[in-house]
């Protein structure tokens, strides 16, 4: 009995833990809102009235965002494409601010009903953005720089359609690095060099 042995796919996919990763950095900043919000000046000192919370909050905010935007710009390797069509999606990384109309709200961190509250509602956003592939549509990103392209591109004889992040412009008919991350979301890696000028 004989079988068939399915090639192994070396791109990166987006695994639930590093999907929760990117998730939380791209709420960064709604905790750092959070964290402030605690604050309450005793003695002429900001002092978090939730100490736990606040330090947990700022760790997170912080650490997340670091770990992905050096998970990103470590990238090298990949597969070389031909872009033949690209598009300007950045606008859709605003999509993160909705939740951030709870920074307007009055929150206290010591109810466990808030905290509950807060708790399934991040949850059913990542759910979302997990099962849709679009945790990579992420503020911090968009801050340090990096854009939403919808590209389509070719390799071999095989055209394909998908959104790339990336920091470089996408230029019509250059040649690029990309690193898939799911079916349709990809990061640019690198410009190549040779391909301004075909001999």
């Amino acid at each position: 009995m004989t079988g068939e042995t399915k090639p192994q796919d070396t791109s990166l996919r987006l695994r639930f833990g590093a999907s929760l990763l990117i998730f939380v950095s791209g709420y960064s900043p709604l905790l750092l809102i959070l964290a402030v919000k605690d604050l309450q000046i005793i003695d002429y000192v900001p002092t978090p009235q939730h100490p736990r919370l606040f330090c947990l909050f700022i760790a997170l905010a912080i650490a997340s965002s670091l770990m992905v935007l050096a998970a990103v710009k470590s990238i090298r390797s990949g597969l070389v494409v031909e872009v033949t069509k690209a598009s300007n999606k950045s606008g859709e990384m605003f999509g993160y601010t909705i939740p951030y109309v709870l920074s307007f709200v009055r929150i206290d961190l010591g109810e466990w009903q808030t905290l509950v509250s807060l708790v399934i509602f991040l949850a059913v956003m990542f759910a979302m953005a997990y099962r849709t592939q679009t945790v990579f549509v992420n503020p911090v990103l968009a801050v340090a720089g990096y854009m939403l392209i919808d590209c389509t591109f070719r390799r071999a004889a095989t055209e394909t359609q998908a959104m790339v992040v990336t920091r470089v412009p996408i230029r019509i008919g250059a040649s690029y690095t990309f690193e898939r991350l799911s079916h349709y979301l990809y990061v640019a890696a690198e410009v190549q060099e040779n391909s301004e000028e075909n001999p």
